[in-house]
């Protein structure tokens, strides 16, 4: 049985990320100086695979991202669903204010359904990772190509993951830190009788141990 394998990998720290500012599809920060340098260190500190094809998110950090971790890919795909979810009135507030807001504290409940104004309603999100997830897989199958690399949000990555992989996990249990995540395999038998992937290790390889 023939495996294909993805490495799903969270984007470097944006100037954003460090003041605690919530940020989804509608604020398109680049990777700060220190996200620069943590991906750098990771880079020569750890392994990380020579993909030749990396798929990644739009945003600006996930592709800055792709030139830091696979400055030798050839075949470099922007995929407009690996994009993260537009948090409408939520977007460029800080964590610590939109704690005391009861909109928030609905949105952050599954079971209110509460879509955010201006933002992307959790099922059309949901859906669309899960698709992009598999498309990835279908697209490296029919190309034959073995291997690839994918460069995109963290809460994207959660949510492909509580969906489609195994082990089965809570999304916050697939959380990365910047600069890494998940090696992932399919076989064209599961991506077609089951819809799912097997998460088998760590990226950067070496990162926990």
């Amino acid at each position: 049985m023939k495996n294909y394998r993805l490495y799903l990998i969270r984007h470097g720290v944006t100037q954003g990320n460090l003041d605690g500012i919530y940020m989804g599809s509608g604020t398109d920060q680049p990777l700060c100086a220190e996200g620069v340098r943590r991906l750098q260190e990771l880079a020569a500190r750890f392994a990380y695979p020579h993909a030749e094809t990396v798929f990644s998110s739009p945003m600006r950090r996930a592709v800055e991202s792709v030139e830091i971790l696979f400055p030798q890919a050839k075949d470099k795909i922007i995929l407009a669903d690996l994009r993260e979810s537009a948090f409408g009135e939520f977007e460029g507030r800080k964590i610590t204010e939109l704690t005391q807001d009861p909109h928030f504290a609905a949105w952050m409940d599954p079971k209110r359904h509460y879509t955010p104004e201006g933002g992307e309603p959790a099922a059309e999100f949901h859906l669309r990772c899960a698709k992009v997830l598999m498309g990835m897989f279908e697209y490296l199958m029919r190309r034959g190509v073995d291997e690839a690399a994918c460069v995109t949000h963290g809460g994207v990555m959660m949510s492909m993951l509580a969906q489609c992989a195994m082990p089965r996990r809570a999304p916050e249990q697939w959380m990365a830190d910047s600069g890494c995540g998940y090696v992932l395999q399919c076989s064209p038998e599961q991506w077609m009788r089951d819809g799912i992937v097997e998460a088998t290790g760590i990226i950067p390889f070496g990162y926990l141990e």
